[in-house]
Formats: structure tokens, C-alpha cells, sequence
């Protein structure tokens, strides 16, 4: 089962609304379940920050983990870390990249933000997963 684009649209307007509450200029990308993009916002960001957001949630989707989850795998792992982050057009482990499922329980895209503090990346993205528990 993948996200549509009305739900990925969905997810991307509950994200645009928690990174405005919080005042943070951030790019946010929803991918299905193949990592494809389904749904992208550019919320006053800086241009850097649009591949990171893409980056972190096709990390997510690819190893059903939140994306800093898996740079606590690879940690240490020397050469095979490095390809596993310059597999599949490039992943990025760090904080931002969340796994969105459906009411079931089921995996059915993921959602990043980048722009903010880890810690605001987290928050905004996850405002985005939370709308279909």
C-alpha cells in the first residue's frame, strides 16, 4: 500500500503548519513506499536544504527506520557505512526523516523536514506522520 497524493498533500499541510507555528523556514518531501517523491514544500527555505529533505525521508522509507536511527546502525561501520550512504542516488542519516503509516499499522510512505534544529525537524515532520494515527 503507498500514499496517495491527497494523503501526502495532507501530511505536508499539517508539517507546513507546525513549521510555521514555529517560525522555521524548512523544505519538506513525502516519498511512497519505493522512496519516489509524491509531495514536495519549499516553506521559505534555503535551496540547500531540498535535497536533505528528500535525502532524509528516502532513508527513512528504505529501512523503515526513522532517518538518525539509521546513522546509529552504520555508526563505526567504516567502509560498508559509506556505501550504504551513497546507495540508491545517496541517503542521509540524520534527524528529520519519519516513517508514515496508516491507521492499520502499515508502512506507507515517509515525510522529512530539513531547515531547522534537529530537534525541529523532528517535531515538524512527525506533525506531518501523526495525522493518520
Amino acid at each position: 500500500m503507498n500514499i496517495t497524493y491527497n494523503e501526502a498533500t495532507k501530511s505536508l499541510h499539517a508539517s507546513i503548519e507546525k513549521a510555521k507555528s514555529l517560525q522555521i523556514p524548512v523544505s519538506l518531501a513525502v516519498v511512497d513506499t519505493g522512496g519516489h517523491l509524491v509531495a514536495f514544500a519549499r516553506v521559505d527555505s534555503v535551496y540547500g536544504v531540498i535535497d536533505f529533505a528528500i535525502k532524509k525521508a528516502r532513508t527513512a522509507i528504505m529501512f523503515g527506520v526513522e532517518s538518525d536511527s539509521m546513522g546509529t546502525i552504520i555508526a563505526g561501520a567504516a567502509i560498508h557505512g559509506y556505501g550504504m550512504l551513497n546507495s540508491n542516488g545517496g541517503l542521509l542519516t540524520i534527524t528529520g526523516g519519519i516513517i508514515i503509516r496508516n491507521k492499520d499499522g502499515d508502512i506507507i510512505g515517509a515525510i522529512a523536514s530539513s531547515g531547522g534544529t534537529p530537534a525541529q525537524d523532528k517535531e515538524i515532520a512527525g506533525a506531518g506522520a501523526d495525522i493518520f494515527s
